[in-house]
C-alpha cells in the first residue's frame, strides 16, 4: 500500500498580509471604514446648511432664515446652540457615530486575532502530525518487513500460518494509523488554506 502522497509543502514563512483576503477580515475592515465615514457625516450636521446664489451671498431673502436650523450654530453658542440642534441630538449622533466606530475597530481586532489563532493552530497541528507521520512510516516499514519474513518462513515450512496472520494484522493496523495521520494532515492543510483566505501564494495578496 502506497502512503507516499504527503500534503502540499508549506513555505517556512507566511506573510500576514495573506489574511487580508479572508472575507471576514475584509468585511470587518470595510465596516471600520464605513463607521469612520459616519463620524464625518455626523460632524457635517454641525455645518451650516446654506445655498449660495450664483451672484454671491445667500439665497435666503432674510438673514433671519440663516439662523434657523443647523446654520444657527454659527450665530449662537453654548447651550443655545444645543437647543437649536434638538436639545443636543446632533451631539448625541456624533457620539453615537464615534461609539459605533470604536465598536467596529474592536470587532476588527477580534476578527484578526481569531484569524491569526486559526492559522497558528493549523500550522502547529501540521508540525506535530509531520513528526507523527515520520514515526508511523517507520512503523509501517518495520511491520511490512516482519510480514515478508513471516511469509518466507511459512513458505519454507518453518512457521505456521498463524504467524503470518498475526504479522498481517500488525501491518494493517500500522497502515491504518498512517492513513489516519495522513487524513488529519490533509484536513489541517485545507483548514490552513481556509484560515489564510486561499493558500500561501504571495502573488494573491490584494493590492492597495
Amino acid at each position: 500500500m502506497s502512503l507516499s502522497a504527503p500534503p502540499p509543502a508549506i513555505p517556512p514563512a507566511l506573510p500576514s498580509d495573506l489574511l487580508e483576503r479572508r472575507p471576514d477580515i475584509a468585511a470587518a475592515e470595510r465596516r471600520v471604514q464605513e463607521a469612520n465615514a459616519q463620524i464625518g457625516v455626523a460632524r457635517a450636521a454641525y455645518f451650516p446648511s446654506i445655498t449660495l446664489a450664483g451672484g454671491g451671498g445667500f439665497e435666503s431673502a432674510h438673514i433671519g432664515d440663516i439662523l434657523e436650523g443647523p446654520s444657527g450654530f454659527w450665530s449662537l453658542a453654548g447651550s443655545a446652540a444645543e437647543l437649536i440642534f434638538d436639545g443636543g441630538a446632533r451631539r448625541g449622533t456624533n457620539e453615537q457615530a464615534r461609539a459605533a466606530f470604536n465598536e467596529s475597530v474592536d470587532n476588527y481586532r477580534q476578527t484578526t486575532l481569531t484569524a491569526f489563532q486559526e492559522v497558528e493552530d493549523n500550522l502547529s497541528a501540521l508540525r506535530v502530525l509531520e513528526g507523527e507521520a515520520q514515526t508511523e512510516q517507520a512503523a509501517v516499514a518495520a511491520a511490512e518487513h516482519s510480514l515478508a519474513l513471516s511469509n518466507n518462513r511459512y513458505k519454507g515450512g518453518v512457521a505456521n500460518y498463524l504467524e503470518v496472520t498475526t504479522a498481517q494484522s500488525a501491518a494493517l493496523s500500522d497502515e491504518r494509523t498512517a492513513v489516519d495521520i495522513l487524513t488529519r494532515r490533509m484536513t489541517a492543510s485545507v483548514l490552513l488554506v481556509k484560515a489564510l483566505g486561499g493558500g500561501w501564494n504571495v502573488s494573491q495578496i490584494p493590492s492597495l
